[in-house]
């Protein structure tokens, strides 16, 4: 209950006040709609009625139109999937498309409305011909059709088994409190609008089964199809879903009806019964008595917001036994599905605050009914894997592993973000996790009673009523003394990570004195524990340490202090967390050795060791060993070597480096890396290169984090030895080898995005035989009728160049990498498969043309261009002028067809006409294709990431 003197009067205010609120009248719309299946299309006549509850005269009122979101590929539903680089919307067809026909608009009085869509088209602008006072009312009825889409873009629309999920497929009015909140579908889940008491006449087909979140009300049949009406009473939105399987069941329990299709093909059906009775049971000791007759929790919705981690994995290879997946499941389906019917907050400002309520119940189930469940399920019992971190992580352990997956790459965002800013892994999972464990943190520093009473007072007065972040505040304020400015000042509003740790501790003898040091300046509470022997024997809670502070605490004989030890806290960074009290040599971390890549232990120094196989014609294949301290969390400092045997060589190679990166700040200049690597290898037979390369880099990066824009200005000293093979008399003998060094620095900047790419940079190179000056421009672009076209310039010049050979000379169609920076699998070959390698640099062309116009030891430029015909398979053209000391320059060119199977990873290039003349019909033209290849899996791995991040 709350506690303050004050409470039993503070609960009866707050209840007049909110059920004065919610004595206005309220929106109504009713509906006759048709669905046709052999159209997709919706035929509706809806008649609304208007209330002006505001202060203001209104001469105009706005519906909300997200189905209208898929009609084109300007939408803001297009532009968001464009951002993650999914272009189904942008590509589909005219008829593959939803849209919204208004076919008229009418107020009480049958005289027409002017209307008008907004910028993102998924917004309907009625203007009223006359206005609108406060506390008055108008009605308008709206004729219209809506093509459904494929289910293919969104879960909504038609499916290709005759089924359909409509939600958000009806006009809905948008809010206004003194301004008008207006936001466009962009596949968030976050539609804002007034609650409505609504009534659905819907006909279906009669080969369709209806399951909804609205009560149906009568049903009835009719040749060839079906009637239903359908009323929600103070609601959102109206959720519709028709299948041609009866795959929804009523389960019935003390608390609360659901209504559901979720099931557990191997896990009993009785079995399935009482997991829902007991979720049930949880969620109304929590939360209280639901104020509908049912609750839709669909796999849908599931699907929307799984489970994300091991749960993802297919069914059979789960490592969590049948019990528990149902319930986790079903628990987070129904949470999610009953403070969407009931809380009406704004979705997409203050959408943290039911995403902390339900993670927080989600934490809370576990630590009640599963306090022993490990986050790798089964997993952590088994030989082999029960050694990692990951297995010994508890399940409740993935909501701060999983904020900091961003938070380590300086990509976490503050809760109140408004949703359509925030990075697709942090709307998704981080930001919910954070939130989540926001209020287990709270309840952890406060009491859990104090936290579970002020939900349970939230839910219980503010259910059906708009409602705001702040009104939560003031309930959670009152329920404890504790001053609690912290959580909102700090915590929610801003993303300043939470980071400290203990500097020293001196011992008294019967106290200790515990010097905590803040290092974000983030002013929150902190946790400390003392253990014994892996017991917890004290807990303390410290709070006000602004930059550092000293407390004193009892002697209990600790072994040592740990900051934050049971993880509540979603701390930055733990490895600094705990203090020895056995001396200085018990103080230092001991090595552990794990098997591939792991979750940090804090208490250890880990070297990470995986076997590791490349290769090049030279080395041939060279297994070898990569140790490294990068664990799945990002670190600042890390070193990473790889030591390998060449087998054909019969000689060690490999690499390694030490990097330490920097965040700076979240925008502008938010990173700076600096770097020491090496390596050696074989460039040719019996002759090997070795490296040493200190750089340094800066990253620059716009406030939206949803922008994929960023700047690199980079810094580097590559220095080269080489020996040749002494029959390798020529080269051996040259008078510019075996050594050489070049200090490079480079601009590079770059938006990559799928629609539009652009990237360019600026390079410079010295060493003590040349200076030179680069430049290049590249250009993407996906046009509406699907169409790409690539280009690309790049413009070279020497500065001064007393070299004898074209060594470093700018190469026209293979770069001979002179600093080692390019994966060629054969970079000394002149002729065989591995010689036709491409990769696209400096001239950038395709065709090998004559000796003496392949490189340039003055100047060059070059354009390179490719325009799609058919999907991937493209035609390309090349041009240029080639440049060389004491000659006349020569216009070069050539062209062919570029099969575009995946765009930088994988090319084929089959050259047609050139300077060498019409290259089909030429010998040996299979020795004149050229290819791109990828076999990095780190590059590999970025094109699946690239739309979480």
């Amino acid at each position: 209950m709350i506690r303050n003197s004050h409470s039993f009067l503070y609960s009866c205010i707050l209840l007049l006040v909110v059920n004065a609120t919610s004595c206005f009248a309220q929106y109504e719309t009713d509906l006759s709609v048709t669905l046709n299946e052999y159209t997709k299309e919706l035929d509706i006549r809806q008649e609304f009625t208007y209330y002006n509850k505001s202060n203001y005269n209104l001469g105009v009122i706005y519906f909300n139109d997200w189905a209208n979101a898929y009609s084109d590929k300007n939408t803001g539903l297009a532009k968001r999937f464009a951002q993650e680089f999914k272009k189904s919307l942008h590509l589909a067809k005219a008829d593959e498309r939803g849209k919204t026909t208004i076919i008229s608009v009418v107020d009480d009085s049958y005289n027409g409305l002017e209307w008008s869509r907004t910028e993102g088209k998924d917004i309907l602008k009625v203007t009223l011909n006359n206005i609108l006072l406060p506390n008055t009312s108008t009605k308008v009825f709206i004729t219209y059709k809506v093509k459904l889409p494929p289910n293919k873009y969104t879960p909504y629309g038609y499916g290709n088994r005759g089924d359909y999920y409509l939600k958000d497929w009806y006009l809905t009015p948008a809010v206004y409190d003194g301004k008008w909140h207006l936001y466009s579908n962009k596949n968030l889940e976050d539609l804002y609008m007034n609650e409505t008491n609504t009534i659905i006449n819907f006909k279906y087909p009669d080969s369709l089964n209806l399951a909804s979140n609205f009560d149906i009300d009568s049903e009835s049949k009719f040749p060839n199809g079906q009637f239903a009406q359908l009323k929600g009473n103070r609601q959102r939105g109206g959720e519709i879903i028709l299948s041609p399987q009866k795959d929804f069941f009523t389960h019935r329990t003390p608390y609360m009806t659901f209504l559901t299709d979720i099931r557990a093909p191997r896990y009993s059906v009785i079995g399935q019964g009482l997991s829902i009775n007991k979720v049930a049971n949880f969620i109304h000791q929590n939360l209280g008595d639901y104020p509908h007759k049912k609750i839709l929790v669909s796999e849908l919705d599931y699907n929307k917001d799984p489970l994300y981690g091991l749960n993802q994995l297919p069914s059979f290879i789960r490592p969590y036994e049948e019990q528990f997946q149902f319930e986790m499941k079903f628990l987070k389906t129904a949470i999610n599905s009953i403070l969407r019917e009931t809380m009406f907050l704004n979705p997409r400002k203050e959408q943290w605050l039911n995403s902390a309520i339900a993670n927080y119940l989600m934490i809370a189930y576990i630590d009640k009914y599963y306090p022993d469940q490990k986050m790798m399920g089964k997993l952590s019992n088994i030989w082999g894997f029960r050694s990692f971190e990951l297995a010994k992580m508890d399940f409740n352990d993935q909501y701060p592993f999983l904020y900091n997956l961003t938070a380590r790459k300086n990509l976490d965002q503050a809760l109140q973000t408004s949703n359509d800013s925030l990075i697709k892994f942090n709307q998704k999972i981080a930001n919910k996790y954070k939130a989540g464990l926001g209020l287990a943190y709270l309840a952890d520093y406060i009491g859990k009673e104090h936290v579970d009473e002020s939900i349970k007072t939230f839910f219980e007065y503010y259910k059906l009523n708009t409602v705001k972040v702040h009104d939560f505040e003031s309930i959670l304020k009152r329920s404890t003394e504790q001053d609690i400015n912290w959580f909102f000042k700090d915590y929610v509003s801003t993303d300043r990570k939470i980071d400290f740790k203990i500097k020293k501790v001196q011992k008294d003898t019967d106290s200790l004195l515990v010097t905590i040091k803040n290092k974000e300046g983030t002013n929150v509470p902190i946790s400390v524990f003392g253990l014994k022997k892996d017991s917890v024997v004290s807990e303390y809670w410290f709070s006000n340490i602004e930059f550092e502070e000293t407390f004193a605490i009892p002697n209990n004989q600790e072994d040592r202090l740990v900051l934050n030890y049971d993880k509540k806290i979603p701390e930055f960074n733990q490895r600094d967390n705990w203090k020895s009290l056995k001396g200085f040599l018990s103080s230092n971390k001991k090595l552990k050795f794990t098997f591939f890549k792991d979750a940090e232990n804090p208490y250890y120094n880990q070297v990470f060791y995986v076997p590791v196989l490349s290769f090049n014609i030279y080395d041939g294949w060279t297994p070898g060993m990569r140790l490294y301290n990068k664990t799945l969390l990002e670190r600042p400092f890390v070193y990473d070597f790889s030591p390998s045997y060449s087998f054909r060589e019969k000689a060690f190679v490999g690499s390694g480096k030490f990097s330490y990166r920097k965040y700076l700040s979240k925008s502008g200049l938010y990173v700076a890396q600096y770097n020491i690597g090496a390596g050696t290898s074989h460039f040719n037979e019996n002759s090997r290169y070795s490296s040493v390369t200190p750089s340094l880099s800066f990253g620059f990066r716009p406030a939206d984090l949803l922008s994929n824009k960023r700047d690199f200005l980079s810094f580097r000293y590559v220095n080269i030895f080489r020996d040749f093979d002494p029959a390798l008399i020529s080269l051996a003998n040259d008078p510019e080898n075996p050594d050489y060094s070049v200090f490079n620095a480079r601009y590079t900047s770059r938006n990559n995005g799928i629609l539009d790419y652009n990237s360019w940079f600026a390079d410079f190179q010295l060493a003590g035989s040349f200076s030179k000056l680069s430049f290049e421009y590249e250009y993407r672009k996906l046009f509406d009728n699907n169409r790409q076209l690539n280009l690309r310039f790049f413009a070279g010049k020497f500065l001064s160049n007393n070299t004898q050979t074209d060594f470093f000379s700018f190469a026209l169609d293979r770069p001979t990498d002179y600093l080692f920076d390019y994966g060629y699998l054969g970079r000394s070959e002149d002729s065989g498969i591995y010689s036709q390698q491409i990769i696209i640099a400096e001239g950038g062309f395709k065709s090998f043309l004559d000796q003496q116009y392949r490189f340039s030891n003055d100047w060059m430029a070059t354009v390179n261009g490719s325009f799609n015909l058919w999907k991937w398979i493209e035609l390309y053209g090349d041009a240029g002028i080639v440049k060389n000391r004491g000659i006349n320059g020569k216009f070069v060119y050539d062209s062919g067809v570029r099969l575009n199977l995946v765009t930088d990873y994988f090319e084929l290039y089959l050259p047609v006409h050139s300077n060498n003349g019409w290259e089909v019909s030429q010998p040996n033209y299979g020795e004149k294709i050229r290819f791109i290849i990828t076999v990095s899996p780190k590059t590999l791995t970025g094109l699946f990431t690239r739309k979480w991040f």
